[in-house]
């Protein structure tokens, strides 16, 4: 089973009074629906970006985007995180080197991102796409442990079995059982903070795979990536840059990852029958 369950969900929904119409019936009732606000990451004191989250689980948030969006180069360099709320939303302050403060003065990534937004903010194309770091993990998957695992993600999504709304990230290990599982109104946060609470845990990613309920873009690539983790199946279809990406990268992409069934994109070896 995984680490999440309902406990500390609350800040994530809200309930809500609404017309409910099934055919000639009309009725007034009430309905839980998904919170979502800014989050400000603040480093060393400046401000960096503007993400629209849920606000749940956010010091795995910031360990996982400040990894895989390269301010830190390994979570040894993370010094620590306050999470300040605010009036409208969350600061999120963070400690890193100052080496890694002066290069972020370089992007001024200063946008607010939309929901779950990967490349929003970015003023430079040379910031865009970043290289895909190599996958040298060799561990290999079942078709089997997979499709547990899929199952299990199904089963594991807490928030949105309230409220219909949000994406799930899980990482599950060799024999398919999800361990970890994190939510979010954007699908890049929901990866972000995977890979956070991995890393916090001190798990080793590369031992097992990453399963979302999202498309598989450039960017979950990446982040995938980033994160050591050799295989990433997402429910929908990935992009064609997602895919060269993979290929590039020695990662195994799986899309249309669903009961049953899946594709493989990228790198098939690694996922055997």
């Amino acid at each position: 089973m995984s680490d999440r369950d309902l406990a500390g969900l609350g800040s994530a929904h809200v309930e809500v009074e609404v017309d409910r119409i099934r055919g000639a019936v009309r009725e007034r009732a009430r309905d839980e629906v998904a919170e979502e606000v800014p989050v400000a990451f603040v480093y060393n004191g400046e401000p960096f970006a503007v993400m629209l989250a849920s606000p749940l689980d956010l010091e795995d948030f910031a360990v996982g985007f400040s990894l895989t969006e390269g301010v830190i180069g390994s979570v040894s360099e993370f010094g620590g995180v306050e999470v300040v709320p605010e009036a409208n939303g969350y600061s999120v302050y963070v400690s890193v080197p100052k080496t890694r403060s002066a290069e972020l003065s370089k992007r001024h990534k200063s946008l607010a991102g939309r929901t779950g937004c990967g490349l929003c903010g970015e003023q430079m194309l040379e910031n865009a796409l970043r290289p895909v770091p190599p996958v040298t993990q060799a561990a290999t998957f079942t078709v089997a442990a997979l499709q547990k695992a899929i199952v299990a993600l199904s089963g594991g999504q807490q928030l949105n079995l309230l409220t219909g709304a949000v994406h799930a990230a899980a990482w599950a290990d060799a024999e398919g059982d999800v361990r970890y599982l994190r939510e979010d109104v954007g699908r890049h946060n929901a990866l972000d903070k995977l890979i956070g609470a991995l890393q916090r845990a001190g798990v080793d990613a590369g031992t097992g795979f990453a399963v979302v309920t999202s498309r598989a873009s450039y960017e979950m690539v990446h982040k995938t990536a980033v994160a050591g983790i050799p295989m990433l199946a997402a429910v929908s279809a990935p992009t064609a840059l997602a895919i060269r990406q993979a290929a590039a990268a020695g990662l195994t992409l799986v899309g249309f990852a669903r009961e049953g069934r899946q594709t493989i994109y990228a790198h098939p070896a690694r996922l055997q029958d």
